[in-house]
Formats: structure tokens, sequence, C-alpha cells
């Protein structure tokens, strides 16, 4: 077998809410990442994977469990852990050299040689000749690769890439991973292991040995899937979409089925609603040209995610939480990576304007508990109206701000498409529709 290089046992992580709570983000994490080997790891939005790579580097302390580098607990920065940040985080007034410099100096390495080792990596990852550029001048893609030049130039064990190609557009993120797969594979690359996070499935299935499907709040591994092709590998092979699809059905099974404590089965079914569960972000007119589409031929009603990401032209971080809210609504079931259109959801579809709105209020009230929660206490209120503000606490008790902000619009856009309530975003206030009354 071969070494390991980095192991966590038991690791955990929680953060303090905006009520003084402590919310956990992480519990229970096992995984080795060992030499050789490239794993990625997908999972929804918020689901903590950031947060393990930070501890991975050490930048993060864990709260509980083990984090191992090399045989030794990992305390503070790992000289031979980089990582490579979706946001590039170059310094705009500083040269592609002295951006990637930037590591090397801080470790006290000679000018010389800071300067040799620079011109190599910036060389390796194809920007020779872009040395003295600044930042603005180059392109996202140009910005990206001395990301991963500066990560390499310490020549590091281990390169965490936490979601490094998304910020790309599709062509140039795939001509950057291929590039990264190439040196890879060439042995030229220092670096004796990867962990890539991502929210592309192709992209996993395209670059990993592994691919870890990570479950939410807490977040903690739920599956792998071991892929054994050999590299190159052919995007359009029928082995790489068998695997494609594999990676839809865990990643879709996951997200209805109710979460369970470490070592136990996940207990089949829907996992019951609660007030505070994050919902997909997932906009109205989406879910009504993805059940359209869903409902015409050549589909007739059913279609695998993966070809219904190719005929929306939607990215996974897109089509998934689209999927979800069609199927937590009940217009649509996802079983085996495949989306199945529901007998309400034909009736939707084919449904007027105000049927759909109807359907979609009734759905609302039946399976989003937020949303009838803020019903029945604008009914409870003699004006009909209240401010969000106390909504947005009752989320906050779970989740971090933004994420309840997300979650208090996302309520918002839905409950005003079905008109269960109304919304001022100008003041903040709640209001049950014109024309209904409150019980008097």
């Amino acid at each position: 077998m071969t070494q390991s290089i980095i192991e966590l046992q038991g690791v955990g992580k929680s953060f303090r809410s905006s009520d003084g709570r402590e919310r956990p983000v992480l519990q229970q994490v096992d995984f080795t990442l060992r030499e050789g080997e490239i794993v990625a790891l997908l999972g929804q939005s918020g689901s903590g994977k950031s947060t393990l790579l930070r501890i991975m580097a050490g930048l993060v302390p864990a709260d509980a469990g083990q984090v191992r580098y090399r045989g030794q607990p990992l305390h503070g920065p790992a000289r031979a852990i980089s990582m490579v940040f979706q946001s590039f985080a170059l310094f705009p007034w500083l040269t592609v050299q002295q951006n990637v410099e930037l590591g090397l100096e801080a470790r006290g390495v000679p000018q010389a040689q800071r300067a040799a080792r620079a011109e190599a990596a910036i060389e390796l990852i194809g920007l020779a000749g872009f040395e003295g550029a600044l930042p603005r001048e180059l392109s996202g893609g140009m910005r990206q690769r001395v990301g991963i030049a500066r990560a390499l130039v310490t020549e590091p064990d281990v390169l965490l890439m936490d979601e490094a190609f998304s910020a790309l557009d599709v062509l140039t993120g795939e001509r950057l991973r291929e590039d990264i797969l190439q040196l890879w594979r060439s042995g030229t690359m220092p670096t004796k292991a990867m962990l890539v996070v991502s929210h592309n499935i192709e992209e996993a299935v395209m670059m990993a040995d592994r691919v870890l499907i990570f479950a939410s709040d807490p977040g903690r591994i739920r599956c792998q899937l071991a892929i054994q092709l050999p590299r190159p590998r052919d995007p359009d092979s029928h082995h790489v979409r068998a695997l494609i699809d594999e990676v839809y059905a865990l990643m879709t099974a996951g997200a209805a089925r109710q979460a369970s404590a470490p070592g136990e089965e996940a207990a089949a079914g829907p996992a019951p609603a609660t007030l505070t569960d994050r919902l997909p972000a997932a906009d109205v007119a989406r879910m009504d040209g993805l059940l359209e589409l869903l409902a015409e031929p050549p589909f007739d009603g059913r279609a695998d995610l993966p070809r219904l990401a190719e005929e929306t032209s939607l990215t996974d971080a897109e089509l998934l939480p689209v999927a979800h809210a069609v199927a937590q609504l009940g217009l649509a079931a996802l079983a085996g990576g495949d989306l199945q259109i529901t007998p309400l959801g034909r009736r939707y579809v084919d449904g007027a304007h105000g049927l759909r709105q109807d359907i979609f209020g009734q759905q609302l009230l039946a399976h989003v508990p937020l949303v009838a929660h803020v019903r029945h206490s604008l009914e409870q209120e003699p004006t009909g109206e209240l401010p969000d503000a106390p909504f947005l606490r009752l989320l906050a008790e779970q989740l971090d701000a933004q994420e309840a902000e997300s979650v208090l619009r996302t309520a918002i856009t839905w409950a005003r498409h079905g008109e269960v309530f109304e919304y001022d975003y100008r003041t903040g206030v709640m209001r049950l529709p014109t024309g209904e009354e409150t019980p008097s």
C-alpha cells in the first residue's frame, strides 16, 4: 500500500453563530490522502469542504479529532502543503515574478535562489515571458496559472485546490486542468498528492483516482468511489460517461436521504424538513424551464442529469440545485441520477400561469417549513405584516449569516411566485397577499 501523507481521524469543527451557539460544520471526518493519488471532493455549497481543506493545510485548527502529516500531529501551517484558491488571491501591485516569489521570501530563501525557482515554476506552468506582467494585464486563466505556480514553487508534497477552475470559462478551465494532469503524468511536478474540491462532476471523474461525496449539516464524508481508468481519459468514452452517471446518482441520493450518525446507515426515504434547512438556490424560471424540457420529447418525462446538463448548458453547480428544488416540491423525483416528472409536475407544466402559481404555493406550504412558518406567523398578526429580521435571526441559530440571508431570500422568491406572501424589498416587510385578510 502506498504511504499516507495526510491522515484525518474523527475531525470536527464548529463555528459560533450570531446568537452565540456552536454550529457544527464538520463532524467525524475520517480521511487519508496517499502518495501518488488525486482525490476529488464533491458536495453542496456550505457543506464545509473549504473548511476541511484549511484544516488539512494547518491554516485552521480542528476542534475535535486528529490531523497528521507524515505521521506527526499537524500544528499550524504545514510547509509542505500548498493551496490554490478560486479567487486567484494575487497581489495586484506585484508582478507575476514577485507574486510567485512571495512564499519563498516568507521562508527566507535567498534572493538569487528565489528568482531561479520562481522562473522555473513560471515556465513549468506555461507563463514564460510574462514574469514582469501585472495581474490586471493577464486573462483569468493566466492569473490562475500564476496562483498554481506560486503554490508549486515551494515544492509541496500536497497540493490542495479549492474550486481552482470554477472562476474560469469552460474552455479555459478544461485546458488548465489538462495541463495540470499532463504535468502530473510527466512527473515534472514536485507534488506527490492532490486534493481537488469541485462542483464539476465531469472534472472530478476526469482528474481523480477517488471521488469523495461530502454530506452537509454537518459536513462529513458520506461515500467514496474509486476510479481506476488510466489517464488521459476520454470524456466521451462509455466508461467515463458511466462513472459520471454514477457520481450524479450518489450526489442526488445523498440529498434525498436522512442524515445518519457516523458509522450508521443512512435512513431510507426523505429527510424530515426543518425550519432552518438550507434551500436549493434555484430561481423559479429555471425550475419552470427544466420541468418543461423534461416533459417534452425526447425525454418524455424522464432524463438522466448529465444529459439534462448538456441540453440546458447548465453547470453542475447550477443544475443540481434546480433538480433538488423541483424534487423537494414534489414536481419531480430524483432516483439513480435520473430526474422524472411526477403527475403533479406534469399538471404544473400543462397548466396556465394561475394554476402554476396555485400548485407552487400549495407545495411550498406542504414541503418548505420556513415558508409555512412565515405564512402562519403573518396570519396571526392583526396587520398581516411582519419584518424579516425575526426570521433571519431564526435561521442564524443554525446557519452562518451569509447562508441565513441566502435561504431567506430563496424562500421569499419562491413564496412571492406562489402567492403565499408578499415582500417589500425596500422596507424588508413581509405581508399577506393583497385581498387576503387575517382571521378576526
